[in-house]
């Protein structure tokens, strides 16, 4: 090969290469404050007992916040939701204080997370909940001593997130076998 060739060559391959960018990180979890009110109950989701959510879009400069985990995947798999996601937190309930008091900064990557669902523990809105945690260890603990079964983000039930039914029934006396 001529050598203005090779080295046309060699120029186009950096120029094509300088075109693709890596993915931008995610933004890094806001810190939940008295103004977070929740995108379903337009509460303030402090009042609120049991994990949190918050999805970013690339549209808005602040998160929308949830009043419950469940919530947040919710909105993500609901079809008239914006699909803009940047990234989606959930409280780590492995570095919560306790059920009452889940933290304000304790997030944990919602597609990378443990999900217990299931328990006997109820969310936000008094509704089932899916509970998150960083560690599958935590989350093993937690189903061992609540009921409910692991699973990973994509594997959350779709109508365990969406029924009506649980979100406003009594699943409090449901086992892990009826679950699974």
């Amino acid at each position: 090969m001529k050598p203005h060739l090779k080295i046309g060559l060699l120029a186009s391959l950096l120029v094509l290469g300088a075109c693709q960018r890596a993915p931008e990180p995610p933004p890094a979890p806001f810190a939940m404050t008295e103004e977070a009110m929740g995108r379903y109950c337009g509460m303030n989701i402090l009042e609120h007992a049991g994990p949190k959510g918050q999805v970013i879009l690339a549209r808005y400069d602040e998160p929308i916040w949830f009043s419950s985990a469940r919530d947040t995947i919710a909105f993500t798999i609901l079809p008239e939701e914006p699909k803009d996601i940047r990234a989606i937190y959930v409280s780590d309930m492995a570095k919560a204080a306790s059920w009452e008091k889940p933290g304000a900064d304790n997030w944990v990557d919602a597609r990378k997370a443990f999900f217990v669902v299931g328990s006997d523990r109820k969310g936000g809105m008094g509704a089932a909940e899916a509970v998150p945690f960083s560690s599958e260890a935590a989350a093993r603990t937690f189903a061992g001593d609540h009921g409910g079964r692991v699973v990973g983000f994509d594997a959350v039930p779709r109508d365990y997130i969406l029924d009506e039914q649980a979100s406003g029934g009594d699943t409090s006396k449901q086992s892990a076998k009826e679950v699974d």
